[in-house]
């Protein structure tokens, strides 16, 4: 009967033991998670400062957030359209290290008059205040089944291959990609590109994007030190196989 008494305090012992240890390192876990979230530190970003990102996930003021925890900081730093992947980290002295990965943009693209960004990913972001996307070019002009909306999805025919020629103008030369400015899909008629430093709009047409970009830049690479012709040209015509024209608008019957 003894025996099975001291067996029986052993087992509460025990028990009371470890839900002292459970109780231990769950305030442990609760007071480094919150009361000691004191900064907020965000690494990986470019598109947006590290401003924004908490103005918009509302940490700016951790006066107001007491209590935060890990898991609620990444919860709402994933919520921000820009944001592919997310890692959070507790650095201790109250400092939290967020480390954003965030989607690739590819182009701006304008539906109705609004712009928005599209990714590598074909999908349709919210164009934010502040955001750094000089490099992007714009494709306008194109066919859509539906009005663009933020966070969905646009794969068109006309957007893959605005896609195409992106590509090709960045394995052609990477000064060459920064230089494009427009992609005009032109509702799909005859595709027209618009490039920073190049006077004259360029006929791209369609397909052979590759072989195209390889005969736009090596013209370009020639006029370095300026070239009249092409200046005073009306555009540059690459619709035609391994040719390149300049020539009057007039003569092109793509005048609007």
């Amino acid at each position: 009967m003894i025996e099975n008494k001291n067996k029986i305090l052993s087992t509460l012992f025990f028990i009371v033991l470890i839900s002292c240890l459970i109780f231990l390192i769950f305030s442990s876990n609760k007071k480094s998670n919150h009361d000691e979230v004191k900064m907020i530190e965000v690494r990986g970003n470019k598109l947006l400062s590290e401003g924004d990102y908490l103005k918009f996930t509302k940490l700016n003021d951790l006066s107001i957030n007491n209590g935060l925890t890990l898991p609620e900081i990444k919860a709402r730093f994933a919520m921000h359209p820009y944001i592919e992947n997310i890692d959070v980290e507790y650095a201790g002295n109250g400092l939290v290290k967020v480390f954003v990965t965030e989607k690739n943009l590819t182009a701006v693209i304008i539906d109705n008059g609004e712009p928005y960004f599209i990714t590598d990913k074909f999908q349709i972001l919210p164009m934010l205040n502040d955001t750094d996307y000089s490099d992007l070019p714009v494709i306008s002009n194109a066919n859509f089944q539906n009005k663009l909306t933020a966070l969905s999805y646009c794969e068109s025919d006309d957007i893959v291959e605005a896609f195409k020629i992106i590509e090709a103008a960045k394995l052609s030369n990477t000064d060459l990609s920064k230089k494009l400015s427009e992609i005009d899909l032109r509702n799909g008629g005859e595709i027209i590109l618009s490039f920073s430093g190049i006077k004259p709009p360029v006929i791209f047409g369609k397909g052979g994007e590759a072989k195209k970009m390889v005969y736009l830049d090596i013209m370009i690479d020639g006029m370095t030190n300026g070239n009249d012709l092409v200046d005073n040209s009306d555009y540059i015509d690459l619709r035609f196989a391994n040719e390149i024209f300049l020539g009057n608008a007039e003569k092109t019957g793509l005048t609007e």
